[in-house]
């Protein structure tokens, strides 16, 4: 066999390093029956790499692209070009010439060729590298073939391909390089086939498009084409384009623009049948790959031929079903205000945590499934079954996150849902009188119980359970220690749901009493923003508050702010005690991470760093206090929120006495009030509790980690996060290890963390994005209005929370935020975020502070620039971007 030169029929799915990614797909194509495929061969990559071992200045020009500043534009261009043509001008080796031309012949000398590139990392389900090389069409005579093939391998070095290559971190000299050379096919009509619905996602769906002449014009993007749409053999959609032009082959070679007559324009480029017979055969091509499949077609004297099949590689997974009926999955990362990607371990911890859908309490829950390094809940799908959920579900979600309460809403409302015979539950009785005592003690709890006692009762009920949870994880070791674990995850959830269930519905009830009923007798809820501010009790206010406390202790040792400002998390402890003034704030240190040391951003999962592991992730928020607030301003700004709340609940009762019946409305209203600032505080409790235990629950399978690597099992005890629990348990008994699997799991974790996981997608992948509810004024940006009142300021655009900086009266802007942010928020001005709803951490923190808030603002992010002034309509829910300029900050 020739190590230059391989004839597609000669090509095998192992021949991926010699001929790439596009050449092994097209043998693959061939090997589909009733598909056409025109013939060809490659030139592999011992063919490329001969070529340009041939240079003795090759190497040296290879390790100056790792050099130059792929943002500089001049640099990229200068070094693209230098090296494209010291390729272009390197002769070809005699013998590789001879194996190319021998093939040439062997196709078909008579016959035009088209000349693509084959890297070995393009065409990859995780890597498409689409449109990076050069083609060329229309390519006819030995020279000219040879020719082509030279300035194909050169184009290795586009400016866009260097670019690309480092920004998805592929080393230049890794990425290896064959020559796709193909007879090239004249076609009256030509497009591109995503066997899944591209906009969407949605698996089910084939889209077309076509237009005239050859595809390249359509890949370019320089002309318009038709869209056809086909699910199960039926033809969904056809939207017809105005195409003006076409790239046609000419009889010398080459390819010219062509104006296209004007009759034939905007006449239907493809049949409906056609349209219907080339999803079917993307249908079979997509099921001999085993994935979506974007794939270039052509059609010649009614024949349609395939020149090109490559893995989609933009499509969010799909989480797993068992079965054909339509389901409807929700982001449990956006409700949970964590939507970046999660380890195995911390999947399993949460789905161990799980109490319902489970076979035992030490299983995992079926109820969430992973897809893309996050979890998704199937329960929607079941809970909409029942009719009385049906109607009530989106309206209890909308509190949660509009986004997905209004997605969740457009499923339901679908004639394909409508149609479909869904099954129709009822309650069971025996429910719901299992469901009645919780039903009275949240109306008692409205109506006449006392509260005072009930959060400092929760608390000892949180300290007492965590030191008994501790205890029971230090009695045992190995194999015991892991089912222990189980044990306890299973039961967290339903231990504070009990204590709470009786309260938390209160808090939240009341809340929307007071404003209904507000609105109802004095035609509107003036008071409403400001009733929630500074309550009792709330676990994660009082965090930010004694954070505060270590910035006002920190702010007179300019010694310790300089070290803060370089402090390393390994030495964070032993270095504060050096420094002059260290001794005298380790006090309030040490307090603090005592408390609070156990929490962390992203900390529903087990795997990310708390505070007390990486104490630095707090230095940005401590120095942003230390610049932006006066010393106890934070405890005096509380204070006044609470003074400001009972203000404002004076002038509320005061205008009720004033309507017909007002003492009877008064009365009513102050009770609702008292319930809801005693109660609303709890808000915070559950993951208070939860993150507690998952905190000793880490350090307890770290533990076990530390001793499996003494063992030599594992290198690091952070690769024990590569593992699920029943993994993890299975390791210590069988002291074995596949280390093969850890490396797996981590591509596939770089690979999902770049994802952008949707609220809502079905299990026909498509995902459901329904618009916010908010009218918004011309270019605004609409969100969930969940923190009333409207302020300007300049947008601070906060990825992480160890990396934010902010001046007093900025405008958070982040992706989301869980408690973990709350020291950010006596700085902040304003809040945006693009996860959230009415009661998640970031608005009942918002209120609490009085800050006008706008969530689920989708891309947020990217949309508003740091430093540009933005005005937040927290009322009416949208966010206005009032200059285009970035201003500096005093940080900067």
């Amino acid at each position: 066999m020739s190590q230059y030169v391989l004839y597609f029929n000669d090509i095998d799915k192992s021949s991926l390093s010699r001929v790439g990614g596009k050449g092994a797909n097209l043998d693959e194509l061939c090997h589909v029956p009733g598909i056409a495929v025109p013939a060809g061969f490659c030139v592999t990559t011992r063919a490329y790499l001969d070529f340009v071992n041939t240079s003795k200045e090759f190497a040296a020009l290879l390790e100056s692209l790792e050099l130059i500043d792929i943002e500089s534009l001049e640099e990229l261009k200068s070094a693209g070009e230098r090296m494209r043509s010291h390729l272009e001008n390197l002769d070809i080796p005699e013998c590789i010439q001879q194996e190319i031309s021998r093939a040439w012949r062997k196709t078909g000398s008579q016959y035009a060729y088209a000349i693509r590139s084959s890297a070995t990392a393009e065409d990859l389900p995780g890597a498409s590298f689409a449109g990076q090389q050069d083609t060329f069409l229309n390519i006819k005579g030995e020279d000219n073939i040879l020719d082509r093939v030279r300035k194909c391998w050169a184009s290795l070095f586009t400016d866009r391909a260097i670019a690309y290559r480092r920004k998805n971190g592929f080393a230049h000299d890794k990425v290896l390089f064959s020559v796709v050379v193909q007879r090239m096919v004249f076609p009256e009509v030509s497009g591109i086939m995503f066997t899944a619905d591209p906009v969407t996602g949605n698996r089910r769906i084939v889209s077309i498009d076509a237009s005239y002449g050859l595809g390249e014009a359509l890949v370019s993007g320089i002309v318009s084409a038709d869209l056809y749409q086909v699910k199960a053999d039926k033809l969904l959609k056809k939207q017809i384009a105005s195409k003006e032009i076409g790239i046609f082959a000419i009889p010398e070679g080459g390819t010219v623009k062509l104006k296209i007559t004007e009759e034939r324009q905007t006449s239907q480029a493809l049949p409906d049948e056609g349209a219907v017979r080339l999803a079917r055969m993307g249908r079979n091509i997509e099921e001999h790959f085993g994935s979506p499949q974007d794939i270039e077609w052509c059609l010649a004297d009614n024949e349609i031929f395939i020149v090109q099949s490559r893995p989609i590689t933009t499509l969010y997974p799909i989480p797993a079903v068992s079965d054909d009926k339509l389901h409807l999955f929700v982001s449990f990362g956006h409700v949970q205000m964590m939507t970046e990607a999660i380890k195995p371990l911390g999947i399993s911890v949460l789905r161990t945590f799980l109490p319902l859908g489970k076979s035992s309490p030490r299983a995992e829950s079926d109820l969430l499934v992973e897809a893309g390094g996050r979890l998704y809940t199937d329960a929607v799908t079941r809970l909409i079954e029942y009719p009385f959920l049906r109607k009530r579900l989106p309206e209890i979600l909308l509190n949660v996150d509009e986004m997905i309460g209004r997605a969740v809403q457009d499923f339901i409302e679908r004639e394909e849902f409508q149609t479909t015979d869904q099954p129709v539950k009822k309650l069971e009785f025996a429910l719901v009188v299992k469901a009645l005592p919780t039903a009275f003690a949240v109306l008692g709890n409205i109506l006449f119980r006392n509260h005072d006692q009930v959060i400092a009762q929760l608390n000892l009920f949180i300290d007492k359970q965590v030191k008994k949870n501790r205890k029971k994880l230090q009695e045992v070791s190995g194999p015991d220690r892991i089912a222990q674990i189980q044990e306890i995850l299973s039961t967290l959830l339903s231990m504070i749901f009990a204590r709470i269930a009786q309260y938390f519905p209160a808090a939240i009830g009341t809340y929307k009493l007071i404003e209904s009923l507000s609105k109802k007798w004095l035609g509107d809820a003036a008071e409403l923003g400001s009733i929630s501010k500074s309550p009792p009790g709330n676990v994660t206010t009082e965090m930010g508050l004694a954070l505060g406390d270590v910035a006002d202790a920190a702010r007179n040792h300019p010694a310790v702010i300089e070290y803060l400002m370089q402090a390393a998390d390994d030495t964070f402890w032993e270095g504060l005690r050096s420094v002059p003034g260290g001794e005298d704030v380790l006090p309030v240190f040490l307090n603090f991470f005592k408390q609070y040391g156990m929490r962390g951003t992203g900390e529903i999962d087990l795997t990310r760093p708390r505070w007390r592991e990486a104490p630095t992730q707090l230095v940005p928020a401590i120095l942003s206090h230390i610049k932006g607030v006066r010393p106890g301003r934070h405890r005096l700004d509380f204070q006044a929120g609470k003074e400001e709340a009972e203000l404002a609940a004076g002038r509320l009762l005061e205008r009720l006495r004033q309507k017909p019946m007002g003492f009877i409305k008064a009365r009513i209203m102050r009770r609702l009030i008292k319930v809801h600032r005693s109660l609303i505080g709890i808000r915070e409790h559950p993951k208070y509790f939860i993150v507690q235990n998952f905190d000793i629950i880490k350090q307890a399978i770290l533990q076990e980690a530390d001793t499996l690597v003494s063992g030599g099992i594992l290198e690091h005890p952070d690769d024990i996060f590569w593992f699920s629990l029943q993994e993890i348990k299975e390791i210590i008994e069988t002291r074995r290890v596949d280390r093969d699997v850890i490396t797996m799991r981590k591509e596939k974790f770089q690979h999902d963390r770049q994802l952008t996981p949707p609220r809502a997608i079905t299990s026909e992948g498509e995902i459901i994005t329904a618009k916010p509810g908010a009218h918004v004024p011309p270019g605004a940006l609409a969100g969930s209005p969940v923190s009333a009142g409207m302020v300007e300021g300049r947008a601070r655009v906060i990825l992480k929370l160890e990396e934010a900086k902010m001046d007093k009266g900025d405008i958070l802007v982040a992706p989301y935020t869980d408690p973990a942010w709350t020291p950010l928020f006596p700085l902040a001005a304003g809040l945006v975020t693009e996860v959230g709803g009415l009661m998640t951490h970031g608005a009942v923190v918002a209120r609490e502070y009085g800050i006008p808030a706008v969530v689920g603002v989708d891309d947020a992010t990217r949309k508003i620039l740091d430093g540009q002034k933005v005005r937040v309509d927290g009322t009416q829910g949208y966010v206005e971007i009032l200059t285009k300029e970035p201003v500096l900050y005093k940080h900067d």
